[in-house]
């Protein structure tokens, strides 16, 4: 029975992340950024039980990244798609779908993760919970700022297409980044990790539900900083 425990959480995971889904398509971006976070702890908990239990196998690790495909990479797709529908009146009709190629990018991304030994104490490019959560996060908690910006509505949409090129070559970049794992707890070696958890905690306090894209673009800057400074940080 225990060997099933870890498989059953992560499709707890794809079922989180169709349910943001359906909520996306609908508009409800709060509720799309919830069930991605829940997607998330999901995503956490299937790894760490397989762990504890000592079970593992080659159906959980591809079950995973299809769920985490699912969760991180169709569901924020969706969350994009929905936004920019109403922003493209005046413009092609098909230009949404662009934010589609977003998870096909995070298939490749997590399709690399999987056969990349380079991985195991940080990562190369973006992890796609990292992705799908400033997306969720930028378009929950400033939807409505966006849409009342000072600029067209199709030169909003463009700006957001930009965006989602970037989020796309980031996630299958060759750039190192940072990962919240510690092997001890001193400040010697974990520099960067501490600087990051301190500095995050007043984008909690004061963004409210966009502090998770601010957090993300963050950490985004401060690893390619790190790994300008010092290359072989990770």
């Amino acid at each position: 029975m225990k060997q099933h425990i870890p498989n059953a959480i992560t499709c707890c995971n794809l079922v989180s992340g169709c349910i943001a889904t359906y909520h996306a398509f609908l508009s409800n971006y709060e509720l799309a950024l919830l069930f991605i976070v829940i997607g998330a702890a999901f995503d956490f908990f299937d790894g760490m039980s397989a762990r504890l239990l000592g079970v593992s196998s080659p159906i959980g690790k591809e079950l995973d990244s299809l769920a985490d495909d699912i969760t991180f990479g169709f569901a924020p797709s969706a969350v994009v798609f929905s936004y920019l529908v109403p922003l493209t009146t005046t413009l092609s009709p098909l230009i949404p779908f662009a934010a589609f190629v977003m998870a096909a990018f995070s298939a490749l991304r997590l399709a690399k993760f999987n056969l990349d030994e380079r991985q195991a104490l940080g990562f190369i490019g973006l992890p796609t919970p990292a992705n799908a959560l400033f997306w969720a996060s930028l378009i929950a908690g400033m939807g409505s700022s966006l849409g009342s910006l000072p600029i067209a509505s199709s030169h909003l949409a463009l700006c957001l297409l930009a965006m989602v090129a970037v989020s796309c070559y980031l996630l299958v970049a060759e750039i190192p980044m940072f990962a919240l794992k510690f092997k001890h707890w001193g400040w010697k070696g974990n520099e960067v990790k501490y600087i990051f958890l301190i500095t995050c905690i007043p984008m909690l306090l004061l963004l409210g539900i966009s502090s998770f894209a601010a957090i993300i673009a963050w950490y985004v800057i401060l690893s390619a900083t790190v790994n300008k400074i010092q290359p072989n940080h990770n």
